[in-house]
């Protein structure tokens, strides 16, 4: 049974569902990232990189652009500074700032300088954000003015020797610039009079190294990358990407897309997506700078309103998002009304989160668009799996393999045997995207990276099934599995069938204490009601009733307002658990 089982996956049978014209194997250019931004920017040097904008009263949106002769010129002077700041080749370089120009400048001019990017959530709180610059080894960090006191006051529990300081209004319209400065920059808290000492402001950065390039060589073999993990599931750590992991990713997702045959000046990304997550450094900034496309830079994802006047103002072609993004924009008043649209949009790929079919059909009702359901991991950045564009796109899947990824689903009692066709299992990837490891911690990275017939395969700790074409199911997480009745029952199973009710805009479900049976569990859900829609808990138990066993209905909901969700919008079911270990200790 053992060999008939890996002879299936040996076959790779997805590569059979592939869109026409995509290739099961790729040929991957042995360049460092950056090289790919010196080729667009010889190549299309006027044309624009990165979109920045304002809407302001009676004025309306203000837009200003960079080209990517500029964009590459702006990070070949950051890694000239840098190198005379004293960073080494390996070090790694902080950035903490939303999606802004100054962030893909100082992406790039690190990556020039030989440095490691080390992109932080700019919204983490300080205990969190003093861990990852620790973590990291940081003696550079670059901000914006908004989080500059923050940092000085962590500065003395870390390395770091010098702050780099841009403000958001910088790459703005100069008439923009002037009327933050009047009505904005105090009272929202990005006004700085003055850096302290062996700090540098941005933009004097960018005059004195002004036509200056680093001296540094970069290989596709040199580290690239510190991308922390969410956290979903513990301590975040720092899965280590070389440059030819990226490269390769890239040219994956390009081999996808090139189904469209849109040449890439024509593509405008909705940059809406963090670029501090590598979901957003691959498939919006990374692939755009390769397609010579631009970026409609979307500096904070939950003002819904912001994100809808740029898709109506810049007509997008291409959008990677997450479920909870899109839900919000279908649920928008503006969009539920007919008064926006999203008729320019053509691609969407979701990640991060299983993408609910009410929440797709939808969208690309309203948008006309594909939207399509892909599948990655911090560890294989960014993305592994995604629906074919073209031929059939199968609900509640994440898809098919992309070149050159091999998968496998294994046996979760002894880690080893691998299961037959429609059997669930752990998911294990090999891929050429695939991390070094965790950065400082042999021991984790022994735990998911294992030797397996003469490969490094990646133990995602997924539950999920290959169907006999090679599409691939997530069932839930290994750790979030609950044990009731003496049945596992999976809470992603559960939520898909939550999600299906119309009074549900949001729900997540985890296994809490059971109340009246010490050291058993129970499943419990919480609900987010969709606006002006009413539900009781008696009505979603019905309803659940309806559609699964008994022993996966949940018998406990609670009624919220919004539920606790990571940067790249996956729900954080552990902040469930303490929420209700919270209300019990009250």
């Amino acid at each position: 049974m053992v060999n008939a089982a890996a002879a299936a996956y040996d076959a790779r049978p997805w590569t059979q569902y592939y869109d026409d014209g995509v290739p099961a194997r790729l040929n991957y250019p042995q360049v460092p990232l950056h090289q790919f931004l010196r080729d667009t920017a010889q190549r299309v040097p006027n044309s624009p990189a990165l979109i920045s904008s304002a809407k302001l009263p009676v004025l309306g949106r203000q837009t200003s652009a960079m080209t990517y002769a500029q964009l590459e010129s702006a990070s070949d002077s950051v890694a000239a500074a840098l190198v005379e700041l004293g960073l080494k080749k390996g070090d790694a370089v902080a950035i903490v700032m939303p999606n802004c120009a100054a962030f893909a400048i100082c992406f790039f001019g690190i990556l020039k300088a030989g440095g490691v990017v080390s992109a932080a959530n700019p919204t983490y709180p300080p205990d969190k954000m003093q861990y990852q610059l620790n973590d990291c080894n940081a003696k550079i960090v670059i901000t914006l003015t908004l989080f500059y006191d923050m940092l000085k006051k962590l500065q003395p529990q870390t390395q770091i020797k010098h702050v780099i300081v841009a403000n958001i209004k910088e790459y703005l319209t100069p008439l923009a610039r002037t009327l933050f400065t009047l009505a904005r920059e105090k009272k929202d808290g990005h006004f700085l009079a003055a850096v302290q000492a062996n700090d540098f402001w941005f933009q004097d950065i960018l005059k004195k190294y002004q036509g200056q390039k680093a001296n540094v060589t970069v290989t596709p073999n040199d580290v690239a990358l510190f991308q922390y993990t969410g956290g979903t599931t513990g301590v975040s750590k720092a899965a280590v990407s070389l440059h030819k992991s990226l490269v390769a990713n890239m040219f994956q997702m390009d081999a996808i897309m090139s189904v469209f045959k849109v040449p890439g000046e024509k593509e405008i990304i909705l940059g809406a997506i963090p670029m501090f997550h590598v979901y957003g450094l691959v498939v919006a900034l990374s692939l755009a700078v390769y397609k010579g496309g631009r970026i409609v830079l979307i500096p904070n994802a939950r003002d819904i309103d912001e994100v809808i006047a740029c898709i109506e103002h810049f007509k997008p072609t291409l959008f990677p998002g997450v479920p909870a993004l899109y839900n919000a924009i279908n649920n928008h008043p503006r969009i539920k009304s007919g008064e926006a649209d999203l008729k320019s949009l053509r691609y969407c790929i979701s990640g991060s989160a299983p993408l609910p079919s009410v929440t797709k059909e939808e969208f690309e009702r309203l948008s006309g668009a594909k939207v399509r359901e892909g599948f990655g991991m911090s560890e294989i950045p960014t993305a592994t799996h995604v629906n074919p564009i073209y031929k059939e796109n199968r609900l509640n899947s994440i898809g098919l393999p992309l070149p050159d990824v091999e998968c496998r689903i294994i046996s979760l009692d002894d880690g080893e045997t691998e299961l037959p066709v429609g059997e669930v299992g752990e998911l294990i990837i090999h891929a050429p995207n695939l991390m070094l490891g965790y950065h400082g911690m042999p021991t984790e990275t022994a735990n998911v990276l294992r030797e397996k017939d003469g490969k490094k395969w990646m133990y995602t700790g997924d539950i999920a099934r290959m169907d006999e074409q090679g599409y691939f199911y997530i069932v839930d997480r290994k750790k979030d599995m609950a044990l009731i009745g003496g049945f596992n029952v999976y809470p992603t199973n559960i939520e898909n069938v939550l999600k299906s009710h119309p009074a549900v805009l949001e729900v997540g479900v985890a296994a809490v204490s059971h109340p009246d049976r010490p050291g058993q569990e129970a499943l419990k859900a919480w609900i987010v009601k969709k606006p002006d829609m009413e539900v009781t808990e008696k009505e979603l138990i019905d309803f659940c009733s309806q559609k699964l066993a008994p022993y996966e209905v949940p018998r406990r909901i609670a009624f919220i307002k919004e539920l606790p969700k990571s940067a790249v919008g996956k729900t954080l079911r552990r902040e469930l658990i303490q929420m209700e270990l919270d209300s019990l200790n009250k």
